[in-house]
């Protein structure tokens, strides 16, 4: 398979990682707390029942920021052109499926991947290995089969 370098983008790809990887080490110096989205949007989710006020509110401004990334980025340089290749109900139970595999497994990709393997975690590691592994597969299933 050849690289299409007309939409290889490793230095906005390298800057992703770097603004990540900062924020996850600036959260976990300055809170001592582990990021994931996962268990961010969950803990909006159950309010009540988990973190103080305080927490919610860095929780909320976490996701905020999040979702004005991409009209911050938009401003300086242009998007990427966003294809979804099926139908709204593939979209809602791929999303379903992967809250469900993010409760399973006590985190998602960013926790695990991020935050998990940069700790040396066995558990993260395995949980990295177990969905790469299935989204190679998947791939590979989508383009040769």
């Amino acid at each position: 398979m050849l690289i299409d370098f007309q939409h290889f983008t490793p230095g906005a790809s390298l800057l992703g990682g770097l603004l990540i990887g900062t924020a996850a080490g600036l959260y976990i110096l300055g809170l001592g707390r582990i990021v994931g989205i996962s268990g961010t949007v969950g803990g909006v989710l159950d309010g009540a029942t988990r973190g103080s006020l305080q927490g919610q509110g860095l929780r909320l401004a976490f996701i905020a920021g999040m979702l004005a990334m991409p009209w911050l980025w938009a401003a300086v340089a242009p998007l990427p052109p966003v294809e979804v290749p099926v139908g709204p109900g593939s979209v809602l139970a791929a999303g379903l499926l992967v809250g469900i595999g993010t409760r399973m497994g006590n985190g998602c990709t960013s926790g695990h991947g991020v935050c998990g393997l940069s700790r040396l975690s066995r558990r993260s590691a395995a949980y990295v290995a177990c969905f790469m592994g299935a989204g190679f597969v998947t791939a590979w299933l989508r383009h040769f089969v």
